[in-house]
């Protein structure tokens, strides 16, 4: 007896057969993406203390006491700067792989002008990671300061410290790209400029809240931490409206 087959079930085969290359192109793409990032983890863990090394040099904890806690202590720290490079690293990957991936599925003039900030990107990324890094550093400043002024003696886990610096660069290097997200959503119509505009203020408790879940427990740190992401917004604004002027100027003139 033949098998009846249901519409349902040639539906569904349907949307696989349609679907199926997508699929099989995301899976290489996140597999090419993982091994790349397993590597740059690797060379990390490797040169952990050249890492180590250099991040005490610029956060300047002379006159700190650091210290290990345990006799294995120095395979997280390796681990922590694995991860940490393995980020860092592949971001500017991740961000051709999308790219690469929704460009049959963009306009030309859209994807020229992803490709035009591209390198802001990248340029915003590195400026949040190392925003991070002087907070952080301006923070164990005041805490060498506070100790030596009440005559306290200071002790602080190397991994501890270290692990807290490198999450909370990499976070607020992420945090940094927000804005950019927000102005290609704006360009592409999906967000209105108005609607950000009547709801900055929730914006703001956003990157607020944002910056309080980072590892510095300081809410002097997290307001200062939280106001470069609320002047990348307002910034983010002032761009979309020059460009929709622009683009009025420019329509006016063409008729």
């Amino acid at each position: 007896m033949e098998n009846i087959k249901s519409p349902e079930t040639s539906e569904l085969k349907a949307l696989i057969n349609k679907y199926s290359p997508f699929l099989t192109e995301i899976r290489k793409r996140i597999f090419f993406t993982l091994g790349f990032f397993v590597a740059a983890m690797f060379v990390g863990f490797i040169f952990y203390e050249k890492i180590i090394k250099f991040l005490i040099d610029i956060l300047s904890l002379k006159g700190i006491n650091i210290v290990f806690t345990s006799p294995f202590q120095f395979i997280n720290l390796a681990i922590s700067c694995g991860v940490a490079t393995g980020i860092v690293f592949v971001f500017p990957l991740i961000i051709y792989q999308i790219l690469s991936f929704l460009r049959p599925a963009l306009r030309e003039k859209e994807y020229k002008m992803i490709i035009r900030f591209l390198p802001s990107f990248i340029f915003l990324f590195l400026t949040g990671f190392s925003f991070g890094v002087l907070i952080m550093k301006w923070q164990i400043q005041i805490f060498l300061a506070r100790s030596v002024s009440l005559d306290i003696g200071n002790i602080l886990d190397i991994s501890r410290l270290l692990s807290t610096v490198l999450l909370t660069s990499i976070l607020m290097g992420i945090g940094f790209e927000f804005p950019i997200v927000l102005f290609f959503l704006m360009r592409l119509g999906i967000i209105k400029h108005s609607q950000l505009s009547k709801h900055r203020l929730w914006v703001y408790l956003g990157s607020l809240v944002f910056t309080i879940f980072l590892p510095p427990d300081s809410i002097l740190a997290d307001l200062l931490l939280a106001s470069p992401l609320i002047i990348l917004f307002e910034v983010t604004l002032l761009l979309s409206r020059a460009y929709e002027k622009k683009e009025i100027a420019a329509t006016i003139k063409t008729d």
